[in-house]
């Protein structure tokens, strides 16, 4: 069946409908990692936005939902220029159009993702809306998409009760806002005793469980909306306990401390972002999604250094505040998709909590 992505400035890309029979509104975005569109789709941090993959075939392996980052898919829509007919590997469970079917998550095969992505980084990250209707006016469509706003996600993805995930290590209180299972998997390898907690437990509540350190997770949308979370950190880091922050839990942190973020122009989702470790000059390919960064300038006396920046773009990476034992990465250190460069934090994450606990 024909179809059409209409994007909020009028651009149209005509293509055919693959997953979910019917119409969605989403932010747009793109992703240039060229395998891993199992752990896209149900990364929580896309929920509310429609993925461009920028290499050209997907579905090539199918589908095995051990490899999923959560227990269903996130994102609203999948833009992609070609699907394979058939999966060819021993693993797959399922075909990527059925799986998209099956979860209701409508998608767009055909079209030019490389074009839309020269569009998306020219005119910035924009909505749009996919649809076989014939009836509806470019305006029209246009329209529904400029209205659409991005809002509420964390509360969405988040778990709703705690939960307890035995270990025989450190006692980590985890934050969940939009947790990907890598970062339970990084954490369990590690052999930590994990008390996952929703995005919205009260400060008093997650110290309740005397935890050796704390984790605040990724998550979707605009950190600056999370204004009970941002106040749960202070509480939190005023605890003396160590802090490991990762994407949303790395500007939740910025918040907290008294700076700012600001909404880039396209963001950055890929495998294959280069980062300088500032304390080692070591440079490390890393993995990111998020749409959100840190003002560089609203650092300043806040207690927060600089400790990783981006090379494409001079952005902040990471952060630490020795003081207060905390640390924090905007990309993602458990990778799924991308290189595992970056996993050494979370054995600094272990580190710091033993000697925390000497102390």
């Amino acid at each position: 069946m024909k179809a059409y992505l209409i994007l909020e400035d009028g651009t149209v890309f005509e293509g055919r409908r693959i997953g979910a029979d019917r119409d969605v509104v989403c932010e747009v975005v793109f992703n240039t990692a060229m395998a891993g569109y199992l752990e896209v789709l149900t990364d929580p941090s896309y929920a509310g936005q429609g993925v461009a993959m920028t290499y050209p075939l997907m579905g090539n392996y199918g589908i095995n939902e051990e490899d999923a980052e959560s227990r269903r898919p996130w994102a609203s829509a999948f833009i992609v220029q070609s699907v394979a007919r058939r999966a060819s590997n021993y693993r797959s469970e399922e075909e990527l159009d059925r799986y998209l079917s099956r979860y209701d998550i409508p998608g767009i095969a055909g079209l030019d993702t490389r074009a839309l992505t020269r569009h998306l980084r020219t005119r910035g990250t924009m909505n749009g809306m996919i649809t076989s209707r014939e009836d509806l006016s470019i305006q029209a469509c246009s329209k529904i998409a400029r209205d659409y706003r991005v809002t509420g996600v964390v509360k969405m993805v988040s778990r709703t009760e705690m939960e307890h995930i035995p270990g025989e290590g450190k006692r980590v209180a985890l934050m969940d806002y939009g947790a990907k299972n890598s970062i339970l998997r990084s954490l369990r390898r590690r052999g930590c005793d994990l008390y996952v907690f929703p995005y919205n437990t009260p400060a008093e509540e997650v110290l309740a469980i005397q935890p050796d350190g704390i984790m605040l997770s990724n998550g979707p949308g605009d950190p600056e909306e999370c204004v009970e979370s941002i106040a749960c950190v202070r509480k939190l880091y005023d605890s003396g306990l160590p802090i490991f922050g990762i994407c949303m839990g790395h500007q939740l942190i910025s918040l907290a401390y008294g700076a700012r973020t600001f909404k880039m122009k396209f963001g950055h989702r890929g495998g294959n972002h280069p980062v300088r470790n500032l304390e080692t000059g070591r440079l490390e390919i890393t993995s990111q999604n998020h749409s959100y960064a840190i003002d560089r300038d609203s650092l300043s006396g806040t207690g927060l250094k600089v400790t990783h920046e981006n090379l494409l773009d001079g952005t902040v990476e990471g952060m630490e505040c020795v003081k207060d034992r905390l640390f924090t990465v905007q990309f993602h250190p458990e990778s799924a998709p991308g290189p595992q460069d970056s996993g050494y934090l979370f054995d600094k994450f272990v580190r710091l909590m033993a000697a925390n606990k000497k102390d």
